[in-house]
């Protein structure tokens, strides 16, 4: 366990690790999730996927809605309700799975979900970048060069590794303005959007079939689903007293506030501008061609914040993935190593790749099914703690000896561990994208891209179905009583 003092945690770059938060340092509340969760969707390339629903999946206007808010429920209600075991365990999520898969078996979907952050930070980056170089353009004339590719870069990575190393309270302040910046401008290109689209042609457009409908849903619940690991983070500063519910409430309306008029807003821009979701090099610069300059630039520049933020949240929790994957350095120098494979991976997009647009919903759909499978067995393990009424326990977490509560058959949950393994393999076969078709992906589960749902549905069956594996109560110094069972506190 920590040393660190109250006063150090409270000050403005938060220096606590992994390590549980005590009890009598949990001032945080629930309402500070909702600020959260709106930024963590303030990306312009949610226009861009709502686009693809007009322009891809022939959906209609209330098609798109549809696939808006049943996206936003799905996903961010998953992020809310795993975001609960934050306030019962008071660790990141990277950490307490240790308690489902064992100390030395999390190593294992815990590398998976870093290397996914690692694409998931770097597709923003490059979003991020390409905004900056809009705004250039539009305000100055600027063309985009290679060099301006790697200035524009380079400054969005360094500002996103700034703002995540100040830690949860500075991620807080910013979130809060953010939100209030871009609901603003949001609410005047909606009534830009109402005063100029064309509706007559928007509602007269048919209906798209069921089973575009629903591939739409996984396409954007995907981006959601990246966020469940993550949503224990931001719930272990909240007192165990914190209602579950509101937990969940603040999570989904955060998201939905952003996530649906977004995409709402990218379905009618594509009726009256097809082309917008087949930018395939640069995803913002349709921006500049339905709106306004003086709305689109400044539209632009609250986005980018907004992106900012994204990769500050990203890069915050991927900070204590890194220090649960064993990387011995503080929380906002482990931050650092993302920071750099964002950097070079956005390069290689900008200057070398030719079809960013293909590429990230690809990477959408393998995202999503890579944290499905951790899904489905953490999911299962936090009902099964419910049930017991068995707390985490904050020194098995941090403990990664043969001592820990959390060692089980040599340091993996081999149940957890056969549970993901199976999940992952067979959400890989339903799986199709540009480069990869699974041998699953022509049944009715692929052809509808619901991959990641079977993902989640396998992983959690075949998990519940083996043998509940015993925790390691033998005392760690002979003579010693083991650690009773402690209720996991309010729900």
């Amino acid at each position: 366990m920590g040393t660190m003092s109250a006063h150090e945690t409270e000050g403005a770059v938060e220096t606590r690790g992994i390590e549980p938060v005590p009890d009598n340092e949990r001032q945080g509340r629930v309402r500070e999730l909702f600020p959260t969760w709106v930024a963590a969707n303030i990306s312009v390339l949610l226009l861009t996927m709502g686009a693809s629903l007009v322009v891809n999946n022939a959906l209609n206007f209330w098609q798109v809605l549809l696939v808006a808010v049943v996206a936003a429920a799905v996903a961010f209600g998953m992020v809310g309700v795993l975001s609960v075991s934050g306030k019962w365990g008071g660790a990141p999520g990277a950490m307490l799975s240790r308690a489902a898969f064992g100390v030395r078996g999390n190593y294992f979907p815990g590398a998976i979900l870093w290397v996914a952050r690692f694409g998931w930070e770097t597709i923003n980056a490059v979003a991020g970048a390409y905004a900056v170089l809009t705004v250039l353009r539009l305000l100055f004339g600027v063309e985009s060069n290679n060099v301006l590719v790697v200035i524009t870069l380079l400054a969005f990575v360094a500002v996103t590794f700034l703002v995540s190393g100040m830690g949860r309270k500075a991620l807080n302040v910013c979130n809060k303005y953010s939100t209030y910046l871009f609901g603003l401008f949001s609410i005047m290109v909606l009534v830009y959007l109402v005063a100029t689209m064309d509706w007559e042609a928007v509602f007269a457009k048919k209906a798209g079939t069921t089973a575009m409908v629903i591939a739409g849903i996984g396409t954007i619940a995907a981006g959601g689903i990246s966020w469940v690991p993550t949503g224990p983070d931001f719930a272990r500063y909240l007192p165990h007293s914190a209602s579950g519910k509101k937990i969940v409430g603040a999570t989904v309306s955060g998201a939905a506030l952003v996530l649906l008029p977004m995409v709402l807003m990218g379905g009618v821009m594509a009726v009256s501008n097809p082309k917008l979701a087949g930018q395939n090099t640069d995803p913002m610069s349709f921006l500049g061609n339905i709106l306004p300059t003086w709305l689109a630039v400044p539209y632009l520049i609250t986005a980018l914040v907004g992106m900012v933020l994204i990769n500050s949240l990203s890069m915050y929790s991927a900070g204590f993935t890194a220090q649960t994957m064993g990387v011995k350095l503080p929380r906002a120098m482990a931050v650092s190593i993302n920071a750099v494979i964002s950097l070079v991976g956005g390069l290689f997009m900008m200057l070398v790749a030719k079809d960013f647009i293909g590429q990230f919903i690809a990477f959408l759909t393998l995202l999503a099914v890579s944290f499905s499978a951790w899904i489905g067995v953490y999911a299962v393990d936090m009902a099964r703690r419910r049930r017991m009424a068995v707390r985490y326990d904050a020194a098995a977490l941090m403990d990664t000896g043969r001592t820990s509560r959390y060692w089980y058959a040599g340091g993996y949950c081999w149940q957890a561990m056969t549970a993901w393994a199976v999940a992952l393999a067979a959400g890989i076969c339903f799986t199709k994208v540009q480069w990869f078709t699974g041998p699953l992906a022509t049944t009715w589960i692929g052809e509808n891209g619901l991959g990641w749902a079977a993902t989640i549905v396998i992983a959690a069956a075949v998990f519940a179905a083996l043998p509940t594996a015993k925790e390691n109560v033998t005392p760690a110094v002979p003579g010693e009583p083991a650690s009773p069972r402690q209720p996991v506190g309010a729900r």
